[in-house]
């Protein structure tokens, strides 16, 4: 079976990883008024009655993707997305990016391409690109990488963490576009070094190639999660469903697990990398598998919450929280799986 820790990303490792950077930096956290623990999607920092929400992210190896098909003008999209997603978390709208882009040399066309994307995100966002940062690094990047940070504001008393789930809620997934921006030392492994595709050969429906459903940018959540906040419904938790699947979901809560038994349709790109001998389960704990973005609620506030969700994307209920802390899910191919 072909694992993510065999393409060269162990999740495990991150996780210690991450942990070992995280209790360092804790004390810091004293200096100013923080308001969220580390680990959750954004940060908040209190100041009077609002709260300054702030999140970092990149482009990642579907930057390698790009260099395959010489096409730079829409990592930019998932450069803003897996920033703007993430702040949405914390009941805060985006308000504004600094992007940095660090390059072996400066190559002012492909510049230029990656700009029409930072554009196009922060159009469709309505964030303002305020500043950034370009470093020509040689010996430390091949190519270049491309990342972002981001801020937006909430309400002190709109700040949704996730503190507020119970058991009962339901979970209202919202449809990716495909692989968005996790899991692509996985998927070029299994397609490319293991089964021999390349980004021209054509997916097995023959509308579009391979590489075209591997670029295809990500989903961006803002415009109706920030149509929820205007409406100002009750929702007790959001998650951005990026590496790791749905175990985001602890992100919100300790001592909740969630049944996941009603998911969509699984975007082909997905069944096409799991037939190149890649294990359902890591499948799950790798890729979002067709659900960005999960809203969850109490059942009496679900349907008024999908009616507006549906002016603006596909959603569907997915599953319910449960007391058990164990994240069971229904996989596409019929079995049951638990994190």
């Amino acid at each position: 079976m072909v694992t993510y820790s065999e393409s060269g990303v162990d999740i495990d490792l991150e996780a210690v990883t991450v942990s070992k950077l995280a209790d360092k930096l804790k004390s810091t956290l004293s200096y100013r008024d923080i308001i969220t623990d580390s680990g959750h999607y954004a940060a908040l920092v209190k100041l009077g009655d609002k709260a300054i929400a702030m999140s970092t992210d990149g482009v990642g190896s579907k930057i390698l993707i790009a260099e395959m098909m010489n096409k730079y003008d829409t990592v930019g999209i998932d450069c803003i997305a897996m920033v703007v997603n993430d702040i949405l978390c914390v009941g805060a709208e985006p308000i504004a990016l600094v992007d940095y882009l660090a390059v072996e040399k400066p190559d002012p066309e492909r510049a230029a391409e990656i700009a029409e994307g930072l554009v196009k995100g922060a159009e469709e966002s309505r964030i303002a690109i305020i500043g950034g940062e370009t470093a020509s690094l040689p010996g430390i990047i091949k190519d270049f990488d491309l990342a972002g940070t981001g801020i937006g504001f909430v309400d002190i008393d709109k700040i949704i963490t996730g503190e507020n789930i119970q058991p009962g809620n339901v979970l209202i997934g919202i449809e990716s576009n495909g692989i968005h921006s996790n899991g692509y030392s996985l998927a070029r492994k299994a397609l490319f070094d293991d089964a021999g595709f390349t980004v021209d050969d054509k997916m097995p429906d023959g509308n579009t190639t391979i590489g075209e459903e591997l670029i295809r940018p990500t989903e961006l959540y803002v415009k109706p999660i920030v149509a929820l906040f205007e409406k100002e419904y009750n929702i007790n938790g959001l998650a951005h469903i990026t590496g790791g699947g749905f175990t985001n979901l602890r992100r919100l809560k300790k001592g909740v697990g969630y049944d996941i038994n009603n998911l969509p349709e699984v975007p082909e790109i997905f069944k096409l990398i799991y037939e190149q001998n890649v294990d359902i389960k890591e499948m799950y704990r790798v890729f979002n598998m067709g659900v960005g973005f999960v809203v969850i609620a109490e059942e009496s506030e679900a349907e008024k919450i999908m009616d507006t969700l549906k002016e603006y994307c596909n959603c569907q209920i997915i599953g319910e929280v449960t007391a058990d802390e164990t994240i069971k899910v229904k996989a596409f191919e019929g079995s049951e799986i638990e994190y």
